[in-house]
């Protein structure tokens, strides 16, 4: 009997022959993607990954704080019991797991890398350019090569009269079709919570918030929507991302995590930065993908820097419990392979 190690190392390379080809100058030449050895290694003998996206590197604060905290939310996986696997476009060739190299030079590439949602995909590769992921990209290139499970801050959502504008986040429907867990600390309270989760539901996307029965709103622990499902520990979240992908339910799962108690409190003062730096952002046209990177600048700004300590903080504790999901998800997988193996 072929082992299951051999099976998953079976898969893991048909995920990566992507036997499609393009022509350039009239010669074939094939799409590839890169993956880091420690990711590789750990996908193949089904060990715990969890994938990290790159724009927060990039375009979510300053060198060298950028490169800092991506070194120590990688930290904080491998602590966990997980292998993370930062994504990102160098080259034009998708790359799944960092070097310390490479996350140096995205870091210092800074708002030069384009931000890169699942639109910009091809053409970033075409041109060989780089490109800072987000989460719609982050979640189909993870989905590429079999990684469940995906840490970030927050999601893109509904922009405040959406409505209107039809300004919603390309991350919504990216859940709607791809099979990734995503852990984030809710979505952004510069969004219009209860139309993104109205959406999120429309896309037939399974929403859960980790021990609380309220959305968390980034920045504060609640939005005051409640979702319809709850999670209380890591093998919870576990059960729930295996139901979704033996079900083959095609979507992907939000789970939301309260932003750590003792950074909330000043939640408040931040939502008022908030509502000052949109009424900037409307007065000075900014709109599109242009305009989170600015509020939350300039949030960041109208605080005092308390807004970033924060971000950095809940993504931290996202990690963490991200870190957690994965080895929960790992272990609950090779516990039911065992058991098909004796049956």
């Amino acid at each position: 009997m072929t082992s299951s190690a051999a099976l998953r190392l079976s898969n893991l390379r048909r995920h990566l022959d992507l036997g499609d080809t393009v022509r350039v100058n009239g010669f074939e030449a094939s799409i590839t993607v890169k993956v880091g050895s420690e990711v590789s290694e750990a996908l193949s003998l089904g060990r715990p990954v969890v994938a990290l996206e790159s724009t927060i590197i990039s375009h979510g604060m300053p060198y060298p704080q950028n490169l800092e905290t991506a070194k120590e939310v990688e930290g904080i996986v491998r602590d966990n019991g997980a292998v993370p696997a930062t994504i990102a476009i160098l080259n034009g060739i998708p790359c799944i797991g960092l070097s310390v190299e490479e996350l140096e030079r995205l870091a210092t590439l800074g708002t030069k890398a384009q931000k890169t949602a699942r639109r910009d995909i091809a053409y970033v590769v075409a041109r060989g350019g780089n490109g800072a992921t987000t989460v719609s990209a982050t979640m189909f290139l993870a989905s590429m090569v079999g990684i469940h499970v995906f840490v970030t801050g927050g999601i893109g959502g509904v922009h405040r009269h959406g409505e209107h504008t039809m300004d919603i986040s390309s991350d919504l429907t990216e859940l709607g079709r791809t099979p990734v867990a995503v852990i984030c600390a809710g979505v952004k309270s510069i969004l219009d919570i209860p139309r993104t989760l109205e959406y999120l539901e429309t896309q037939g996307v399974c929403v859960a918030a980790y021990k609380t029965n309220e959305f968390p709103a980034f920045f504060t622990e609640s939005s005051g929507c409640k979702v319809p499902c709850r999670v209380d520990t890591p093998e919870d979240c576990a059960r729930l991302i295996e139901a979704n992908i033996k079900l083959k339910l095609g979507s992907g799962i939000l789970i939301g995590v309260p932003i750590p108690q003792e950074h909330s409190t000043s939640g408040h003062i931040i939502e008022s930065s908030i509502n000052k730096a949109l009424k900037e952002a409307r007065e000075k046209n900014i709109s599109g993908n242009a305009e989170t990177p600015f509020l939350l600048a300039r949030v960041n700004e109208l605080t005092g820097g308390v807004s970033l300590a924060s971000n950095i903080a809940l993504v931290k504790n996202n990690a963490r419990i991200g870190a957690k999901v994965a080895v929960a998800l790992a272990l609950l997988r090779e516990n039911s392979q065992r058991k098909q193996e004796i049956e």
